[in-house]
This record gives structure tokens, C-alpha cells and sequence, in this order.
């Protein structure tokens, strides 16, 4: 086992380092979910690999420490002026991006919380990282929402370009000024004390929340001096990720995913229009640019935008400021919205009476959202966890279980 892990982590490292050399964002996650990807379809079946535990709550609150080091003070001060605007634009395309998702579960079939988290237009990472305790399929989820960066990636500089004549070359997130010493200490302080918080606390996805708000607060208070989460220890959070993802691939699901893909695109297509739409009420309550206004509503992709608005000569403080706010509000409004909209639909296949765990009793989630598919086991105590459930198992034992609700 050692030695498939080996080889994984070297293969990770290769394809992280091609992925960064061809401006893929969060390359260490995209590495690593191809990678797992590629293992489970070959090796999967025969030696099935499962990071452990740990690895997956450490992934987790690293990239929460990462995106909450992206709101400053600085950030906040770019935008006091226009905090109502922004604010609307904010809850506006979270409305979007709840409406796409909806549309996109009517239209094919998948299930809600999939769907949903799917096409939430920030925080592709984060995200991800949330989606399994929020009842939705994670595999899924990564593939949509990298479709969406990588549409939003290509895009924005084209149509800024075209339409508004800016341009730019490709640049990298600003480092903090605090020194290595003082981002470990950040990075560790606010992820251990996260996660111990969120043991604690019946927060969903806590392990990622709570130590974003822990260094969020801590960001914009300033006392950090910029400190951020070390660019090698971001990577083995993405990687954690994005292997946890990635080895739970199997071929029904990359099928449904290649099924998924003209209505996913077609559904991102549709946000950028609406993004796009919130543009002109940018630049009516404003005195930015419309390329600003564009570049700021964008549907996530980030340091794209970013590198877009450095290269036109734009406002960058401000589409850095209404991206990075949109992106914490996204993170933090995605577990209680999807889990609202499931109480909500009761009458949905989500909430259909599903099959039992055999080994620990508890109901299985319909992951692939559609009834010629596998059922998974989503307890993570569980040996079975990411599993396949048939409809006619049986709980191996009749004993009550404790963990069972």
C-alpha cells in the first residue's frame, strides 16, 4: 500500500507542476484529482485507496485558512463607499447561482445538493471541500465547478478584451509581508483551533468554516501583517482534497459526468449572461468602468479577472474587493441554503426513502441522481464510506446502532 501511495503523491507532484506551468488555478487540486481519478479507474476495482480521516479534516482547514486570508482590511476599505451596491450584487448572484442549480437538477435529473453546489459562482475549492457533509456528490461537484473556472478563465479576459480593450498577463495572488514563521503560525493557530471549535460545535462543513472566520477576523484586524497560508502547505490542502475526491471516481460516474456536460456548460453560460447583467447596475450606482463592473461580476475566476483589470490599467482594488467578499459570502451562505431548499422539497428523490448501510445501518445517498445508479454510504465512521449501497441490502447486524438516526 505504501508503495500505490508513493507513486500517487510522486505522480500528484508531476501533474501539479505541469498544471501550474499552464495557469490552471488551484493546480494542486486539479493534479490531484486527476490523479485519483486516473488510479481508481485502473487500479480502483483491485486495490481500492481511501485517504485517511485526518487528511481530509487537515485539507479542509487549510483551504479554509487560505480563503480567509483574502479579506483584508484593504479589501473592506475598497468598497465602504459602495457597500450597498455590492451587497445586492453579492446576494444577487448567489440568487443566480442557486437558480442555475435548480434549473440544471430539473432539467437532468441530479440531485439537489449536487446541483446546487455545483454551480455556486465562488470558492471552487472550498466548496468541494464542504460538498460530502452537505449530502451532495463530491465527485460531481469538483467536475462542475472546474467547469465553471475554467469557462469563467477563459472567458473574461476575452470578452474585456474584445469588448472593453483590456488585457494583461496572468498574475499570482499578493504574498503577505509577515515572513514564513509568522504565516505557519497563522496557518496552524487558526486550523487547529478551527477544528477543535468545530468539534465542538454542530456546524456543518466546521472543519473549513470555522477556521475561515477564525482568520478572516484575524486578517482584517490586522494584527497578522499579512500572513497567509504558506504556498507549499496550500498545495498539500488542495492535493488532501482533491485525492479524497478523485479516488472515489469510478466509470458510471465519469459517464454521468460526460451526460452532465452540455447542460453544466450551458447552465454557466447562463450565469455569465446574468453576472454580466449586474454589470449595468454597477455602473449606474458607481463611477467604475463597465470593464471594472464586468470584471467584478464575474462568476468566480478570481486572479483571471484580477490579471485582466493589472493589464487594462482598472480599478483593481475594487474588483479584488467585490470578488473576495463575494467569494467569503458564497463559502459561508452555501451550507445553510442547500440545506434550507432540502427541507424545503421533501416531495424530491433526495428525500426518497433510501437503502441502509449494511455494515453501519444508516441511510445511503443517491450520489449519481439517477435511478440506474449506485447509492453511497456517507457515513464517514464508516468502513464503507464512498461505497456503493444496493437497493436490497440489509444492515448486517440487528443491533441498535448508536450512530443511526
Amino acid at each position: 500500500m505504501l508503495s500505490r501511495w508513493a507513486g500517487i503523491v510522486a505522480a500528484t507532484i508531476a501533474v501539479s507542476i505541469a498544471a501550474t506551468a499552464a495557469g490552471l488555478p488551484s493546480a494542486a487540486l486539479f493534479a490531484a484529482l486527476i490523479v485519483g481519478i486516473a488510479y481508481a479507474l485502473v487500479f480502483g476495482g483491485e486495490h481500492p485507496l481511501t485517504p485517511p480521516k485526518p487528511v481530509l479534516t487537515f485539507g479542509q482547514a487549510v483551504i479554509g485558512v487560505a480563503l480567509g486570508a483574502q479579506l483584508t482590511s484593504d479589501t473592506l476599505a475598497a468598497v465602504a463607499g459602495d457597500w450597498l451596491p455590492i451587497t445586492v450584487i453579492t446576494v444577487a448572484t448567489l440568487l443566480i447561482s442557486l437558480a442555475a442549480g435548480l434549473l440544471l437538477s430539473r432539467a437532468t435529473g441530479l440531485d439537489r445538493p449536487t446541483a446546487l453546489l455545483g454551480l455556486i459562482a465562488g470558492g471552487a475549492s472550498g466548496i468541494v471541500a464542504m460538498s460530502d457533509e452537505l449530502g451532495a456528490d463530491a465527485r460531481l461537484v469538483a467536475f462542475m465547478q472546474y467547469v465553471r473556472v475554467l469557462i469563467v478563465v477563459v472567458t473574461a479576459p476575452l470578452v474585456a478584451t474584445v469588448l472593453f480593450g483590456a488585457g494583461g498577463d496572468a498574475i499570482a495572488p499578493g504574498a503577505g509581508g509577515a515572513g514564513l514563521a509568522a504565516d505557519l503560525a497563522f496557518t496552524l493557530g487558526c486550523g487547529v483551533v478551527g477544528v477543535l471549535i468545530a468539534r465542538r460545535a454542530p456546524i456543518t462543513a466546521g472543519s473549513l468554516l470555522v477556521p475561515l472566520v477564525l482568520a478572516a477576523a484575524l486578517s482584517v484586524s490586522g494584527i497578522t501583517d499579512g500572513a497567509h497560508v504558506p504556498d507549499r502547505v496550500q498545495d498539500l490542502g488542495f492535493a488532501a482534497i482533491g485525492l479524497q475526491v478523485g479516488l472515489r471516481f469510478t466509470v458510471a460516474s465519469i459517464r454521468q459526468a460526460g451526460r452532465l456536460l452540455p447542460a453544466v456548460v450551458a447552465a454557466i453560460m447562463g450565469m455569465i449572461v446574468a453576472c454580466g447583467a449586474l454589470a449595468l447596475l454597477v455602473l449606474f450606482v458607481t463611477d467604475v468602468s463597465f470593464s471594472d463592473a464586468y470584471l467584478a461580476t464575474t462568476p468566480g475566476g478570481l486572479y483571471a479577472v484580477l490579471a485582466v483589470a493589472v493589464g487594462g490599467g482598472g480599478n483593481v482594488g475594487f474588483v479584488l474587493a467585490v470578488q473576495a467578499l463575494r467569494l467569503f459570502a458564497m463559502i459561508l451562505a452555501a451550507p445553510p441554503l442547500v440545506r434550507l431548499i432540502m427541507r424545503s422539497d421533501r416531495t424530491g428523490r433526495v428525500s426518497a426513502d433510501p437503502p441502509l448501510c449494511p455494515t453501519c445501518g444508516q441511510p445511503a445517498s443517491e450520489a449519481l441522481g439517477g435511478p440506474e445508479h449506485d447509492w453511497e454510504c456517507r457515513n464517514e465512521a464508516c468502513p464503507e464510506f464512498g461505497q456503493a449501497v444496493g437497493g436490497g441490502d440489509a444492515p448486517r447486524d440487528e443491533e441498535p446502532n448508536p450512530g443511526r438516526t
